[in-house]
Formats: C-alpha cells, structure tokens, sequence
C-alpha cells in the first residue's frame, strides 16, 4: 500500500506485511530501498504474524496493523516506533481500517465481531456488530464517502453485510448475490452508493446502494471471470476502472 499523499509534498513510502510491517522509500534516482522493520516483539525471534494493515489518511505519520495474537498495533512511521498496542477481540484479528479523515479506526476479527476505537480515548471500544452465530468476519471496507457506512464478509459465506455505524447491530442491507465464498469486497471512491464484490464464483459484482435498506441479489453490473477472483481494487485516480486478479491474470475493468 502507497502511503496517502494528497498534496504530493511527502516522501514516496510504500508498506508491505507479513511477519512484520515493511516501509520501504522510493528515492530520487528510482532506487527502492527498506527504510524501516517495524518489530513490537523484539524479545524473542518468534512473531505473530500480520493479517492485515492500513494508512491514516488524515494522519500519513500513523499505520495500524492487525495481527493473529488478537492485537492492533498503531504505528508512528517517521519514528519506527509503536504509539499503542491493544488487545482488540477475542480471537485472531483479520482486518484494520481507519475511518476516513477522522481519528477513528475498526477490526474484523474470528470473534464475529466489527470493533470500533477512537485514538483518543483507546481505553473503551464500541462492538459495532456481531454476526450470527459469531461466525469469522474476515474483511472490512470503510466507505470513503460517507463514513457512516462500512461493509463486511463473513468466512464461508456468499453474502455482504452493509452497516450503518449510527445503528449497527442491524444491517441495512444483506447482498446475496455469489453462490461462493466471497474474498473481495471495495467501496466505490468517488460514490457512497457503490460498492464492488468478488469471490471463489469467479464473479465481480458491482451494487447500486442508492436505496437503502435493500436485500436481495440484485447486482448492479456483473463480471464473470474464468476461475476464483482472489483480490479486487478500484481506482482512485480513474474511478472508471476496477482491476480484478484471478489465477495467474490480471485484468482491469471499465465499469
């Protein structure tokens, strides 16, 4: 992931996880070189590792990181160091995104639950959801336009939960719309009605929430791929454009 730059004056990073958080700096020549290892467990050779990660985009200095041993980790990235550590679920924690512009940040963890944090006051969070069953909620996408909504996927299943934050224990929409497994999932970043989809059916769906509540599977545009659609990103800069990644392909889409 790029760090966020909107005014194009900061350096050029780019973060990669795994066992640790990589930030890596492009210089002036093109050379790509590790600037730094972020490591919060430094007493032993042995690390938890890093499910997932994602940049502050009203702070560029912050990253967090969600992590198998339960935690999410808020990184400062000029100092390499860590600002807080803190147990967020019960269980593995399987994804970390920051609210857009705001000190908000929220995890998905096996648990079945959405959890809310303010970096303001770390010592209370808010259980935005909890999935039926308490099944395993694998990803999180925030919308970039209107931060009131977030969408999630649950482990093994074919539906899209939609939240509204303000009143989240009941979704405003299910969206039924793959007979298998969902793996991707992307809000639109120039709409706050849009959203994009793909899983294990090879489809890539795109949803017109214009008309909330909704449920049922009635995908706005769809695209069917020859096998499983592993990853899903829409453009910022074009928001035309969607690429998908399925086996060994690449492919961007005109939406």
């Amino acid at each position: 992931m790029w760090a966020p730059d909107r005014v194009a004056k900061r350096e050029d990073l780019f973060a990669t996880s795994g066992d640790y958080l990589r930030i890596f700096k492009i210089g002036d020549d093109g050379s790509v070189k590790m600037k730094s290892l972020l490591n919060n467990n430094k007493q032993t050779m042995y690390c938890a590792p890093l499910t997932s990660f994602d940049w502050s985009e009203r702070d560029p200095t912050l990253i967090g990181t969600s992590s198998i041993d339960t935690t999410c980790t808020i990184w400062n990235v000029e100092t390499g160091q860590a600002k807080t550590q803190l147990i967020a679920h019960d269980k593995e924690v399987y994804d970390f995104v920051f609210a857009p512009l705001n000190d908000v940040f929220a995890s998905a963890g096996a648990d079945g639950s959405i959890r809310m944090f303010d970096l303001r006051s770390l010592e209370h969070s808010t259980i935005l959801y909890e999935a039926p069953s308490l099944s395993p909620l694998l990803r999180l996408s925030w919308n970039t336009m209107d931060p009131n909504y977030v969408a999630t996927m649950l482990a093994d299943e074919c539906r899209i939960v939609v939240l509204d934050i303000r009143s989240a224990s009941v979704p405003v929409a299910e969206l039924v719309g793959h007979s298998k497994s969902i793996n991707a999932l992307t809000w639109a970043p120039h709409s706050s009605c849009h959203l994009a989809s793909a899983g294990d059916d090879g489809q890539a769906l795109i949803w017109d929430l214009t008309q909330l509540p909704i449920s049922g599977d009635d995908a706005y545009l769809t695209f069917n791929a020859e096998d499983s659609i592993n990853a899903l990103q829409w453009s910022t800069a074009h928001p035309d454009w969607v690429s998908i990644a399925h086996g060994k392909t690449m492919q961007i889409l005109r939406v």
